[in-house]
């Protein structure tokens, strides 16, 4: 017979796989091998999504430069394309990474012979260096409609990242350091020695993925945001009352069911991957949410960056906020509830609103 669970289980299988309930992850490092990465996204309307994802497992033991010295002392983790891994699991990354890029994007490098060994002569003489530092010798431009036309340097490292020539060494201020990969990943990891083929690198990265989200609807499919969602054909396949389909559900996730649930309230960041599939979010918590930055504001249902409020096993609502980084204020224009909250829920979000801007150092107004 089908294993049927309850919405209430499917929701707290998910919140407890993603460090979400009231029995926090001890460090940085232990937080993201669970959620097996962080996005990066540079908006800083509260504080950048690696960040708001760190705090809201963390609370105040995060610090910004816990961050900083994973990836460039401690080497524990390492920035990759748009993503934080786990530098553990970086040999899985650099095996997958390479088959996953466009086939136009490969024809350029192939065409830019000199330049590529133009570009990792540079790095291995003088790196680490930012892109601006290393002179664009393309042979044939990189051509694009968008923000990237003619950015050859940059695009060049990106790619050469991608296939595992190039890592990223650090930061200098907003800048990416680019240095040869030899140099960054572990000493006996060259792209010549990964050894996962991509059937094996695939299955991990998959069984990974599926025990970060606890329950996930099986298939693959490709964000626009550069990951993959989906459980694949991992984990156990199960049915959750009141919605369609099969879901597949991580077996230690299952196992664990019968221990017991603390609840707590978090603030989400708009890519915390508790919300990123938003036709789960729908689904499984039956949660609406469109980051609406790119809409005109009189468009806007929740806010520019409204943070998804979770409580429980539930997600109740969004928080429409900004933070004035200079002014240390955080105006806080609205709390969405998407239903009638009780007053434990509205004095639990109040309070994790006061920790939030005790974290951040700056004064709550309510303009």
């Amino acid at each position: 017979m089908t294993l049927t669970l309850t919405p209430e289980q499917a929701r707290r299988i998910a919140v407890r796989a993603q460090l979400l309930d009231a029995r926090r992850p001890v460090s940085l490092v232990e937080t993201v091998d669970q959620l097996t990465l962080l996005q990066i996204d540079p908006t800083r309307a509260i504080a950048p999504s690696a960040d708001l994802v760190a705090w809201s497992r963390l609370g105040d033991a995060y610090d910004h430069s816990d961050l900083t010295f994973a990836l460039e002392q401690e080497r524990s983790l390492v920035e990759f394309s748009s993503f934080i891994f786990p530098m553990d699991e970086i040999e899985t990354v650099l095996a997958l990474s390479p088959g996953r890029i466009h086939p136009t994007a490969i024809e350029w490098v192939e065409a830019n012979k000199s330049f590529r060994t133009q570009v990792l002569d540079r790095l291995r003489s003088d790196g680490p260096l930012v892109a601006g530092e290393i002179e664009d010798t393309a042979e044939v431009p990189w051509a694009s409609t968008g923000w990237t036309n003619d950015k050859n340097v940059l695009r060049m490292i990106e790619l050469l990242n991608r296939m595992g020539e190039v890592a990223i060494a650090g930061r200098r201020g907003k800048l990416r350091t680019w240095d040869l990969a030899e140099r960054v990943y572990p000493s006996d990891l060259s792209p010549a020695s990964v050894e996962p083929s991509q059937e094996d690198a695939l299955r991990v990265e998959t069984v990974r993925r599926l025990a970060s989200l606890g329950i996930a609807r099986p298939g693959r499919k490709d964000s626009s945001g550069g990951e993959v969602l989906g459980a694949g054909d991992a984990g156990v396949p199960c049915t959750v009352a009141g919605t369609d389909g099969e879901w597949r559900v991580d077996p230690e996730a299952l196992a664990a069911l019968e221990d017991g649930f603390a609840p707590r309230a978090a603030l989400l960041s708009p890519f915390d991957r508790l919300v990123y599939d938003r036709d789960r979010a729908l689904d499984l918590f039956g949660f609406e949410y469109v980051l609406e930055m790119y809409k005109p504001a009189t468009k806007r249902r929740w806010g520019y960056f409204a943070l998804p409020i979770l409580y429980g096993e539930r997600l109740v609502g969004k928080l429409d906020a900004k933070v004035d980084h200079k002014k240390a204020l955080m105006n806080v224009f609205a709390v969405h509830e998407d239903f009638g909250w009780t007053a434990e829920i509205g004095d639990a979000v109040e309070a994790e609103i006061e920790a939030l801007a005790g974290w951040l150092g700056v004064e709550i107004v309510r303009p």
